[in-house]
């Protein structure tokens, strides 16, 4: 009987550029930490003043509810304009290409402005019989105040951007799916509800996750026709006290503390759309390096 070979003698592989690599950012993680508690110009007694102030919170509040209604407005909208986009009638593709062209292709300031400056072109909107008598006629400064322009702007060129999202989630579920539905007999409308819609959520969900984020801090750009938001709020102040990085800082933790929870909510609302769905392993962690590196010692 032939002896049994002796056991290999297996070396782990050393990575001492990982150990450099950590011992550099923990020394810049510690520069920096100390540089922003020591430094006197970020003034953290005034930071703490105003973060709970009313003009700040009022600001604030009006941050979410332009993010809200825009989200909905852009959401409501994408789906139409997916669905026009995607439809085999050649006039409706074609009128919902043009918008999404139109609004993704100019700046969203540029937009802003128009909306709230619409009345130089048309004082007055009506409705009545084309190119005959009006039925109802209002102004347009009135109909369309700040806060409507706000939602106009953010909110149909969201739905450019959204009518891409779910075009793309749609054309993700596989088309047999939607023959298969209609040899049952299921109109175009109820395919889309029941089979076609509940599938591409798994596709629409992150990147109308990523895009409500990204609307909570657009909404900044209200500032250019003077709306009362979070950011406004804190110019307003700086601009009579002159105390502008810990205002800014002000503004900085309330956008990280609302985008940090939007994200949370997102996480819980993929996990739930992507249930039966295989998923990789979780992604690296500190905690697992480290424990990595002391076995292979």
């Amino acid at each position: 009987m032939p002896e049994r070979p002796p056991p290999l003698n297996a070396v782990p592989v050393r990575h001492p550029g990982r150990w450099v690599a950590v011992a550099v950012l923990a020394v810049l993680a510690a520069m920096l930490v100390h540089s922003v508690l020591t430094n006197d110009g970020f003034r953290w007694p005034v930071v703490g003043q105003y973060l709970f102030s009313g003009p700040v919170l009022n600001g604030l509040k009006n941050t979410l509810l332009l993010t809200v209604l825009s989200m909905v407005i852009g959401i409501v909208g994408g789906i139409l304009l997916a669905i026009m986009r995607l439809s085999p009638n050649p006039i409706l593709s074609w009128v919902a290409a043009l918008y999404i062209w139109v609004f993704r292709g100019t700046p969203l300031i540029a937009q802003l402005l128009f909306w709230n400056f619409l009345s130089a072109l048309y004082p007055r909107l009506s409705l009545g019989v084309p190119f005959g008598p009006e039925l109802v006629s209002f102004d347009t400064n009135v109909l369309i105040n700040q806060f409507a322009a706000c939602l106009l702007g953010l909110g149909l060129n969201e739905a450019a951007y959204m009518a891409e999202i779910v075009r793309g989630g749609i054309a993700s579920v596989d088309h047999g799916q939607t023959e298969a539905a209609g040899a049952l007999g299921m109109s175009r409308a109820q395919t889309l509800r029941r089979i076609v819609l509940p599938q591409a959520m798994r596709v629409i969900i992150p990147p109308t996750g990523n895009e409500t984020i990204s609307m909570l801090k657009t909404s900044s750009l209200v500032v250019v026709i003077g709306y009362f938001e979070l950011l406004t709020s804190v110019q307003r102040i700086y601009s009579t006290n002159f105390q502008t990085i810990p205002l800014l800082i002000v503004a900085a933790l309330w956008y990280l503390a609302l985008t940090s929870v939007l994200s949370v909510g997102q996480g819980f609302i993929e996990r739930r759309y992507g249930r039966g769905l295989a998923t990789g392993p979780p992604g690296p962690s500190l905690l697992g390096f480290l424990r990595r590196e002391k076995a292979t010692t």
